[in-house]
């Protein structure tokens, strides 16, 4: 076997991979450690500030962290396209055209959450509208999704099989789901704000969590989505780890709603293009649990103040 050959080989191919997006990660992690405070001042001239409520002392600590976070993690994926196909351009290995545009999609959604975000940390949009953006920030994802794979069979629990059958096709209200999902990813990362490193904390918890079930499948028989899941997954945790650093007790950075739209609609992307949203649900389980004890402060049944901390 020629040494061209030998490095084409699928398995190899997607071990080669993994090894040049934790290499690229760790590298964008360690440069976004470095530069991170030196946009502090920056930050806070253009206003971008905020004062610890949590704290006693009242100094301004700089917003919107988030976004700085995001960027890199669209600089190190934008990075790793050539590296995750490398085969093309070393040896004339025909593209997967399927897997490069499920790529780009995932791209193009985490790109416009993070835009959305920082237009939220800026604007100050309402509720109504943090509904609307990840609607939204999902379409190419779930037109690619139509696309690609379009299937919208789910697997009854056991309990239910009796009444309802093994599997059943829930057609549009499939994609209506994976849209709701959006929508919960986002608002469910950030509806759990207000203590130092809390936003940042949870995403690690559910990232790690969905690294570990992607690698304990990675010989299963979906081993090509779990991959595809962690060329996302790890480039997320080695910029959310930077800010969590800084955003942990005390905080020197704020990390705003741009992280949390960011890491909600990343982890949105890898549930349904990874072809586990419905697993990735259990990650949600402390969330789930807080946004139904919150529904009579936001559907206002009981008044909500903005900062809803003990006085």
């Amino acid at each position: 076997m020629s040494f061209a050959s030998y490095l084409a080989d699928e398995k190899l191919s997607q071990t080669i991979r993994l090894f040049l997006n934790v290499a690229t990660s760790m590298t964008g992690s360690i440069v976004l450690f470095k530069i991170m405070p030196k946009f502090k001042d920056m930050f806070i001239r253009a206003g971008l500030k905020g004062i610890d409520l949590s704290k006693k002392e009242k100094i301004q600590i700089p917003e919107a962290f988030g976004v700085i976070s995001g960027a890199f993690f669209l600089i190190i994926t934008f990075l790793f396209i050539p590296l995750r196909f490398y085969e093309t351009l070393a040896f004339n290995r025909e593209l997967s055209h399927h897997q490069f545009i499920e790529y780009l999609a995932a791209l193009l959604s985490i790109g416009c959450m993070i835009f959305l975000g920082f237009a939220d940390d800026v604007l100050d949009l309402k509720w109504r509208d943090k509904l609307l953006l990840p609607t939204v920030a999902s379409l190419p994802l779930l037109m690619v999704y139509f696309a690609n794979i379009n299937s919208t069979t789910i697997i009854v629990p056991f309990p239910l099989r009796s009444w309802i059958g093994y599997s059943l096709n829930l057609g549009f209200l499939y994609y209506v789901y994976m849209g709701m999902l959006a929508v919960f990813c986002t608002n469910a990362i950030n509806i759990y704000a207000g203590i130092n490193g809390i936003e940042v904390g949870q995403s690690l918890v559910i990232a790690f969590s969905v690294l570990i079930s992607n690698l304990i499948e990675y010989n299963g028989p979906f081993r090509d989505n779990h991959i595809f899941s962690m060329y996302l997954i790890i480039p997320f945790i080695a910029c959310a780890l930077p800010l969590f650093l800084y955003n942990k007790y005390p905080s020197r950075v704020f990390v705003g709603d741009t992280f949390c739209y960011f890491a909600g609609m990343t982890f949105a992307v890898v549930g349904i293009l990874g072809h586990f949203s419905k697993f990735l649900l259990l990650f949600f389980v402390p969330q789930i649990f807080n946004f139904l004890l919150s529904i009579p402060q936001l559907f206002k049944f009981i008044p909500c103040p903005r900062h809803r901390m003990p006085r």
